[in-house]
């Protein structure tokens, strides 16, 4: 049995007709993931923007899918309706993404009046844009059905030609200038290194865009001249918007879900620091310690844990012996620690001798150390030192060594 080996051209045909589902399912992906952000900071107007912007890139690639353009020609009774619809929707994402950079580049706190300049004309050029494809193509003569090719099928075609020509140019000027927006602000000084990948997705896909008006534009004004290489049209523009639509998705994503995956991670770090004093403190306590609540937030876990360990160590601070601090932190440096290592291994030695104190009983005997400020604030680093088993033996071990008074470090 013999195989035969498709060209991209014609592997792209054969796929055509599902292959728009890809980059809504991308996108749809995206819009999912960002949407309980959205929610829950709706009052943000750029996760808003952003939310909005991923779903009319959704729309976009859900309306020029071949089976849902029949499907809006047959609701609506009028053949190729769907063209200048989707012409309609991919132009509102141009002006949408013009726009949101001119927002993003400048502050949304920027109320200038270039900027609200630039941003009116941007609504009023692509709104005048959209209502011209409307009126040309009530006056165009458009009978065939096109799901595929309805951009090279009517090149020629007067009134409809014109529609084709004003959304390739509104979607070329767009993609151009947004491209240039994006690669001048690429090379400013002090950006987040994450708002800077952010862009390099957003300039690179842009570019993928400019190869999609290429190839589309090519197409048709090879149709202008007898020539057919509807295959750009159909074969090597869809590849190129499918690139597009995902590295504009993860350019826009990038930026706001790296924070809030750097917030969440600096959380469970810190979660994770102050396990082994949580653990101590909870020893202390006779052995209870946070109740357990199913929904809780990595963010709510953490000031609970903080909260016990304090409430916890402020009592247990009367039975810290000063004197005996004081000596673990010369043995700290004795050893050769940094002196902000050695003053977090002398507070966790003495918070371990208190903690023997307090669990035999003993009754505070007025030495106790009465600024709890340092220590409550410190909590992390007392935390990690306790991981440190092998140093804090050998700085008590020191520390009972030199119980007669003797300078450690001298």
């Amino acid at each position: 049995m013999t195989t035969v080996a498709l060209t991209p051209a014609e592997f792209v045909n054969q796929f055509y007709p599902n292959f728009w589902w890809i980059p809504a399912g991308v996108l749809a992906a995206a819009l999912a993931i960002k949407l309980p952000s959205i929610i829950r900071l709706w009052k943000d107007p750029m996760l808003r923007a952003v939310g909005g912007l991923l779903l009319l890139a959704c729309a976009v690639f859900v309306f020029v899918a071949p089976s849902t353009i029949a499907r809006v020609n047959r609701l609506t009774g009028v053949a190729n309706f769907s063209g200048p619809w989707v012409y309609s929707l991919l132009t509102a994402f141009c002006a949408f993404c013009l726009l949101l950079i001119i927002s993003w580049r400048n502050g949304l706190s920027d109320r200038s009046e270039r900027t609200r300049r630039a941003m009116r004309g941007v609504v009023a050029v692509y709104s005048g844009v959209v209502v011209a494809m409307w009126v040309l193509f009530v006056l165009a003569d458009v009978p065939v059905e096109r799901l595929r090719d309805l951009d090279t099928y009517y090149a020629n075609t007067p009134y409809m030609r014109e529609v084709i020509v004003l959304y390739l140019l509104a979607h070329t000027v767009a993609a151009l200038v947004t491209n240039g927006l994006i690669w001048n602000w690429v090379r400013t000084d002090g950006l987040d290194s994450l708002l800077r990948w952010g862009l390099k997705f957003l300039g690179v896909g842009y570019a993928a865009q400019l190869l999609f008006d290429a190839a589309k534009i090519s197409a048709v004004v090879a149709r202008w001249t007898g020539r057919d290489v509807d295959w750009l049209s159909t074969a090597v523009a869809p590849p190129l918007a499918c690139l597009s639509a995902v590295l504009i998705a993860v350019g826009f994503i990038l930026p706001h879900a790296g924070q809030y995956l750097h917030g969440r991670w600096h959380v469970r770090l810190a979660l994770h620091e102050l396990r082994p004093l949580y653990l101590l403190m909870r020893t202390v306590n006779g052995g209870e310690g946070v109740p357990f609540l199913l929904r809780a937030t990595p963010e709510l876990r953490l000031v609970r844990r903080e909260t016990f360990i304090r409430d916890v160590l402020l009592p247990l601070a009367r039975h810290i012996d000063e004197d005996r601090r004081e000596r673990f932190h010369d043995a700290a440096l004795a050893l050769g620690h940094p002196p902000d290592r050695a003053k977090a291994l002398a507070a966790t030695a003495a918070i371990l001798d208190a903690a023997d104190t307090r669990s035999r009983g003993r009754e505070d005997d007025g030495t106790g150390a009465r600024d709890t400020t340092d220590l409550l604030r410190e909590i992390g680093a007392v935390s990690r030192a306790l991981r440190r088993t092998e140093d804090l033996r050998a700085i008590r071990a020191l520390a009972r060594d030199h119980t007669d008074g003797r300078s450690l470090t001298g």
